[in-house]
């Protein structure tokens, strides 16, 4: 309980320094990621990505699609605090097109709301205390389709965002994404425009519960904080080849340079732009076992005596496939901040049409 009132404080002070600015690190749940094949890979999979996760990953992967398809995923932040749901659906629409619609919830529930502890007497009474949960949701729909260039399909998301922190406050966001692949020789190339008109969000602040905390810290949250925000773009770069093994065997090779538009912590990094580089691999044997791994967040890391070192994460998954039912496992750091480093993460994808008649 201790540990969510110290994470609703600081989901307090983040509302409190929302401006009507670009910001480097905004909606960030939808930047976690979705799939634990694609985490397994350290998300390298901007040019590779072909099934209903697609719609998150780059939506031109969409068109190969040959039937419709569900995705679930669950995991667990901040020692187990914060719960992330994913599930989507995708189907084709005719032999050029496809669609598909996901839904992400990132939340904290029952947090304690101490506001009203002390009474107008000074007295402690925790038959005040009540509860009440936060949190982020994502819906995006997806649309797809093959280019007549041979080679080439494009996909777009149109995102409605919607942030909840219990009766505090609260946002509606609206945003864009592009993706575009195309493959030439085995060899396939991907691009990932997020946010690409920027991601505007509108917050509605309960003014009579801000008061309760507007003094709360000496000289802070002394003024009702701006209602909008602004989500600045990012790119992802992919590119991946397969290659196979005396036909049982696969190696899909993978690689991608995610783009932040702003000076950050990446290894390459300047004011224009800051690129953090991933690899992720994936070893099949006869498209039913699956061992992949990963690297990535390649982060310049400031030491104690002034010094830089370059931090990095690595990941590795096991996937499983049959008869259209795929079920996925990625040991992946994912901001778990208990005993173990890592997080283990779940997914399944199954193909719908398995239940056709």
């Amino acid at each position: 309980m201790i540990k969510k009132n110290q994470f609703f404080l600081l989901l307090l002070l983040c509302v409190s320094s929302y401006a009507q600015t670009v910001r480097k690190y905004s909606n960030e749940f939808m930047n976690i990621g979705v799939d634990a094949a694609a985490l397994g890979m350290s998300n390298a999979v901007t040019s590779s990505t072909n099934n209903v996760n697609s719609g998150y990953w780059n939506p031109a992967g969409l068109v190969h699609l040959e039937d419709h398809q569900l995705s679930l995923m669950h995991a667990n932040y901040f020692a187990n605090i914060a719960k992330y749901d994913y599930i989507a659906y995708a189907n084709t629409i005719d032999d050029e097109s496809a669609w598909g619609i996901s839904l992400i919830r990132f939340g904290v529930d029952d947090i304690m709301n101490t506001t009203e502890l002390i009474d107008s007497q000074g007295n402690i009474d925790y038959n005040r205390i009540s509860l009440f949960s936060t949190a982020d949701y994502g819906v995006t729909f997806s649309y797809a389709r093959k280019l007549q260039v041979p080679g080439f399909q494009f996909g777009v998301n149109a995102k409605i965002i919607r942030r909840i922190i219990g009766d505090f406050a609260s946002s509606w966001g609206f945003g864009f994404d592009a993706g575009l692949q195309f493959e030439k020789n085995d060899w396939k190339f991907g691009l990932m425009l997020r946010d690409i008109t920027t991601t505007y969000n509108v917050w509605s602040i309960d003014e009579a519960e801000y008061k309760k905390i507007a003094d709360a810290i000496s000289g802070q949250n002394q003024e009702l904080p701006e209602s909008t925000e602004i989500t600045a773009p990012k790119a992802q770069l992919g590119l991946s080849k397969k290659f196979i093994v005396r036909y049982d065997y696969s190696i899909l090779a993978a690689a991608n340079l995610n783009m932040q538009f702003a000076k950050t912590n990446d290894i390459l990094s300047t004011d224009f732009v800051s690129v953090d580089p991933a690899l992720g691999f994936e070893f099949g044997y006869t498209d039913l076992v699956f061992l992949r791994a990963g690297v990535g967040n390649f982060q310049n890391i400031q030491q104690i005596d002034t010094t830089e070192k370059v931090g990095f994460q690595p990941n590795i998954g096991l996937g499983f496939k049959y008869k259209g039912i795929q079920i996925d496992y990625a040991l992946t750091n994912l901001g778990n901040q208990s005993a173990a480093l890592y997080s283990n993460i779940f997914s399944v994808k199954v193909d719908l049409g398995l239940f056709r008649n």
